[in-house]
């Protein structure tokens, strides 16, 4: 099985900037996605660090390596980057305040590990279905799990973007890691909210169904500009080709 990755970052429609980075890292079978926040292009520079930082702080897992074992490898790089970017912004007035998402996925032993904070999200793409991997760290999803907003009034909300946790605002942060088992064909998706805010899992299903894999990115960035592009849009698809596929 081999890991084909295909990345797309857009500024958006309504945006000066663009604070989102990703990582496509496939040597290191690691991917990311990061949205960053901050004023005087400090967001800019969180998700930026983020990303490298993350690649960096990787120790690769041995090929026996055990489920728990692997997950804290990739959580401990999470953590090295998180205080990575917090000892930045104290040394810097420039940059202070600034944090970022960080969405992170390791492909060990045909096994996902995700390990996430913010809301930037992951999910996986199997025989015409989507599923959510990731859960929001974000005040609507808090509101939503409490039964006070439906899917559809979060998506609408002006209070959207607030998020609960992120990277950066202080030295030491809760990252939420899972595992998840997966087979050659399917394919993991790592997005910002600047998509995952217009597209819904059927417009995912539908157009990784009908799209090569390779245009999927640029099909659903465009379809989250024309739903409005207020925000900027990233999105990594990593497909888990068996060998027929890689070498077509």
């Amino acid at each position: 099985m081999r890991l084909l990755p295909y990345a797309l970052s857009d500024v958006g429609r309504k945006r000066q900037h663009n604070e989102d980075s990703y990582l496509v890292a496939p040597q290191l079978c690691l991917f990311a996605v990061a949205d960053g926040m901050g004023g005087h292009r400090a967001g800019e520079k969180a998700s930026r660090m983020a990303v490298d930082r993350l690649r960096d702080a990787l120790v690769p897992p041995k090929r026996n390596a055990g489920k728990d074992e692997v997950l804290a490898h990739l959580q401990k790089a999470m953590f090295i980057t998180g205080a990575a970017i917090f000892d930045a912004a104290q040394s810097d007035p420039d940059l202070a305040g600034m944090g970022t998402t960080l969405t992170s996925v390791l492909v060990h032993a045909q096994r996902a590990y995700v390990a996430h904070v913010g809301d930037s999200r992951c999910y996986c793409y199997r025989d015409g279905k989507v599923t959510q991997l990731t859960t929001d760290h974000s005040w609507v999803a808090e509101q939503v799990k409490a039964g006070l907003l439906t899917e559809q009034e979060a998506r609408e909300s002006r209070f959207r973007h607030i998020i609960t946790r992120s990277v950066g605002f202080e030295r030491e942060v809760q990252v939420d890691g899972s595992v998840y088992p997966v087979q050659a064909g399917d394919c993991l998706i790592l997005c910002s909210d600047g998509l995952s805010n217009y597209i819904e899992e059927d417009d995912f299903a539908e157009v990784m169904s009908r799209q090569l894999y390779s245009d999927a990115p640029r099909v659903l960035v465009d379809l989250a500009n024309a739903r409005g592009g207020d925000d900027n849009i990233t999105m990594v698809v990593i497909h888990l080709a068996n060998d027929a596929e890689a070498s077509a």
